[in-house]
Order: C-alpha cells, then structure tokens, then sequence
C-alpha cells in the first residue's frame, strides 16, 4: 500500500495554485506606435495593397479592436498622444490643444513649450519644449518608477508634441525632427548632449539623401482605385508645382517647399523616422535584459500630408503602403534584436480625419467652413449693441471662447450677473450662427458628470476647467472652423475624427479581433495590467478585458 503525505499533497496543490497565480513573466520592451491621423478604414481600404509583414501581420497575431474612439473634443494631435500615454482626457491631463490660450500670460502656447530649455542638436531649432504642461503621469512614467528608473524610456517623432508627451516626464530620452538642419535634437530637459550614436546617425545626412530622389508610386497610377483621381482641384499644390499629383521631383522642388522641411510631407519622412528607431533599438539595447524598455514611436507625416491632400488622394494611399514596410522593418529588428515573443507591441492613431469639407459640399452632402476671425469680430459686433464700449471677447480658439473678465463691473455680485446675461447672450448668437451644432457654457459642464454620454460627455472630457475657456462651441457634422477649400483637418467629436485603430500584438497578446466600443484612454490600463505595475495617476480608462480572457 502506497502511502502519500498530506503535506506532500498539499504541495502540489499550492505549487498549482502558485503557477496559476504568478503573472506571466514580462515582455522585455514595449513598443508603442502612433500614426498621425490615421483612420481605422485604411485597414480595409487599402487591404489589397498590403504586404502579409506589416499592419496585416499585427492584425493577423495579434489582436484588433475595430470600434475604437477618442471620447472627448478637441481631436489634434497633442491631447491625443497625452491621452493614449496617460489614460485619461483634457479634462485631467491638462493638454487642451495644440496650442491653446494661457489666461496668465494672455497669449496662444505650444502644449509642449518650455522657455526654461534650450534646444540640443540645432541652436535654431524647436529645442526650448518640454512636457512640464502635462499634468498627470504617463504609463511610461509609472514603468520608471516601478523599475527605480532601471528601465529604458526612449521616445522618437517628427513632430515635437509626438516624441515629448508619449515620453512623459522620466524619459531617458525624447528626439523629433529639426527643418532646418534635417537632423534629430532634443532639449536641455533630456540632456545635455546626444548620444554619440545619435550624432552619427545624423552625420551621415540621410534627409539630404532622401529629398535627392523623387517620389513614385509603388504600383501603376492607375491601380489606385481605392482612392480618387490623383490629379484633384481639392489637394493643396506643392510651390512650383502646377498640379498635385505624381511623379514628385523632390530634388527640384525642395529649393520652393523649405528645404527639409519638404521631407515632411513625403513617405521618406517615414522611412527616415524608422532608420532612427532601429538604430535606437540596438544602441539603446532596448529589451536586452528581463528590465522591460519603452519604446515610443509615433509616425507624424501622415497628418502633415494629409492636411494637404486629404483622406482621398492618391499620396495618401501610397504612403500607407510604404509605411506597410515600415512596420514589417521595425517587426522584423524587434525579432532579432530583443526575440519573438519577447516585446510587446500597440499600435493606434491620435486621431483621424474629416474629408475634405469643398468635396463634401460638391457631393451634396451637408460640409461647411466657419472662419474663427470673422466669427469673433460679428461676435464683438453683436455684444458691442448690449455693452458699448467693452472688449468683452478676449480669445477664440479650439473652438473655446474666453471672456475678458477684467471688462465686467468691480463690484462682484453685478460683475457675475453681467457674466451670466453676457454668456446668455453669446449662446444666442452662436445658435443663431449656420454651422453651429451646439454650446455648453463652462459652469454647466462643470455640473456635469465625467462619465456623460453623447457629444456633452465628448466636451466635458476635453475640458480643462483652468485651462479651458467660458464657453465650448460644437460645430455640425461636416463643418470646420477655419476655410478648408482644399486639404482638411480634424479636431470634432463625431466619428470621422474619433475612430481610429487599436492593435495589440506580441508577449501576451491572443489573436483575434472585437467590435466592442472602446475608448483610447483604456490602452494606458491594459497596459498597467499586462506589465503588473501603478496605473497612471489620473487615468480614467478601463482595462480591455478581451484581452486577458483564455
């Protein structure tokens, strides 16, 4: 007769308990992927073009939320990388706009500006940013500080809002593209030098050799059904170049279009950004030890091209086809450098993009343009017939409009009737104004709760209510604040602007796909989840469940 000790079983039984309870080991670098205004229909628009490496292997082994949304107003660039990063909006991050109206300095300021910095690589250069603005911590600020700063934070763009806000406040490093030299800096807030390898790689002058070969498309001009004419009245013209459309001499254009600053607006721009991640994945020896890296990365130059062209031109389909081998080039270094199975990858978009509202309008469908400056001066027409000789308007802009309390009485319980009756009287104007959709004044979204619905919950979202202005202007659908007969823009809270993709690949990641809204403020969480660390401290979003079911 076989006899077996209790504590023996008992062993075994907690040894089970202990497997399944222990996470799974971390990935050893995390790679974050911004795509400047990337709608989630790309994916499928331009599926056939595709190679089987890139968007489609993500797609393939990895996961896909298709119904993913910004869920606050104004979708720009700046506010959407804060709040990928942070997992919360405007509202508690601070990062209102691109650029938005300082009420103590008076003046319009760069979400990322920083006087108290320099720029390092270029003394000319964008340097003097930082992300001082931002208020909250970022999940890569929770990862230095779960590791005792051990890990590696680096964090690359074209633009500077996209390299210093996904980097948060502890980064190693942040880099973004100078147009005046086409090289990679930083500022005095990272360092005090570059790396050496960051020298090298900008000694060698690869935007110098780029803007020496013209851009062609990747297949025949006219298997590019999926997009529109190439030659469209609704693109914007390059300088000394009669029509939009291909092939594109950049070597005799760049003298006209700012020198470097051209490469901006071409694919090359995409293949430059991706040289310089894989050279930072090797120099940095990003994912080389179980101290898990952060690598950000986000890829600005379909936003400033797409400005131009619009969602329907031809140039925006090849880039996407180009930057197809972009993804498969940076996959392809994290298999060897850091191992398959190893790093963990999202990608996603800091928001998408409105057609172009001339075409929209030449299609009979309802699209219109609402000049801010035009705007504000009937404005102070308007209030000018209520309270002579008062400058009661102090700023317009994010579709915000901010009062001059110092216009209003001294005496403050007549000063706050006259702020109540000014604001009464702006909304009625506003609603008498085509093109406006809707208006919350600010108290009223303070009195509103952050889990709102609708386009109210949108607003209250984005708003800062130190930052933010006396009263939030919602325009139609198809509408823009600004006179867009060729090229577009972004920023609304309906869906053209707020669906963007989310994919998740690699350590951790089961395959497949979901059509459950989510929000983009729930990847920082899911983030937290899979690398068991802190939350960010504002965060606001939920953890993608899907992901962590087996």
């Amino acid at each position: 007769m076989i006899r077996v000790s209790w504590f023996f079983l008992w062993g075994l039984l907690v040894g089970s308990w202990n497997a399944q309870a222990q996470p799974a080991a971390r990935p050893r670098a995390v790679v974050g992927i911004m795509v400047d205004q990337m709608r989630m229909e790309y994916l499928s628009r331009f599926e056939s073009k595709l190679g089987e490496h890139g968007f489609k292997r993500l797609m393939r082994e990895g996961f896909t939320l298709r119904n993913a949304h910004y869920n606050y107003m104004p979708t720009v660039t700046g506010p959407g990388h804060a709040s990928v990063y942070t997992g919360t909006t405007p509202a508690v991050h601070g990062i209102i706009g691109n650029e938005f109206f300082d009420k103590v300095s008076k003046k319009m300021v760069n979400c990322v500006e920083d006087p108290a910095h320099k720029p390092i690589g270029s003394e000319g250069g964008n340097g003097d940013v930082s992300p001082w603005r931002l208020l909250s911590t970022t999940i890569t600020d929770e990862l230095k500080l779960f590791t005792q700063k051990r890990a590696k934070v680096i964090s690359m763009s074209i633009k500077d809002r996209g390299a210093v806000l996904p980097g948060g406040h502890m980064a190693d490093a942040a880099y973004w593209y100078d147009s005046k030299t086409g090289r990679f800096i930083t500022s005095t807030y990272y360092m005090n030098q570059l790396p050496t390898w960051v020298d090298q790689f900008n000694k060698q002058n690869k935007a110098d050799a780029y803007l020496n070969q013209p851009w062609t498309t990747t297949f025949p001009p006219d298997q590019y059904v999926e997009s529109g004419p190439d030659a469209s009245p609704y693109e914007r013209k390059f300088s000394g170049k009669p029509v939009s459309a291909f092939p594109y001499n950049l070597k005799e254009m760049r003298a006209k279009n700012g020198n470097f600053d051209l490469l901006v607006y071409t694919p090359f721009s995409n293949d430059y950004l991706t040289e310089f991640a894989t050279k930072a994945i090797t120099e940095e020896k990003l994912g080389a030890d179980e101290i898990t890296d952060f690598l950000c990365l986000s890829y600005s130059t379909p936003d400033i091209l797409g400005h131009a062209v619009g969602p329907n031109a031809v140039e925006i389909e090849d880039m996407y086809i180009k930057l197809d081998k972009n993804i498969e080039q940076l996959l392809t270094t994290l298999d060897k450098t850091v191992g398959v199975g190893n790093y963990t990858v999202f990608l996603t978009a800091d928001h998408a993009v409105a057609d172009v509202p001339q075409y929209l309008k030449d299609q009979r469908i309802p699209a219109g343009t609402l000049n801010a400056e035009n705007l504000k001066v009937r404005l102070a027409d308007f209030l000018a017939a209520h309270y002579p000789g008062k400058k009661l308007i102090e700023n317009i802009s994010n579709e915000q409009i901010f009062l001059n309390h110092q216009a209003f009485s001294d005496e403050p319980r007549k000063a706050g009737v006259d702020l109540l009756i000014v604001k009464e009287l702006i909304g009625q104007f506003l609603m008498d104004t085509e093109g406006v959709h809707t208006y919350f004044t600010e108290s009223q979204l303070r009195q509103s709760d952050f889990a709102e619905g609708g386009i109210k919950g949108s607003v209250v979202r984005g708003f800062h209510h130190k930052r933010s202005g006396d009263l939030a202007v919602v325009l139609e659908p198809g509408w823009f604040a600004s006179g867009w007969v060729q090229g577009t823009t972004h920023g609304a809270p309906w869906t053209y602007d707020t669906h963007v993709p989310i994919l998740w690949f690699g350590k951790g990641i089961p395959s497949g796909s979901s059509v459950r809204y989510y929000a983009i403020t729930d990847i920082a969480p899911t983030l937290s989840m899979l690398l068991g660390i802190k939350l960010p401290n504002g965060c606001s979003g939920q953890p993608i469940e899907e992901l962590f079911q087996k």
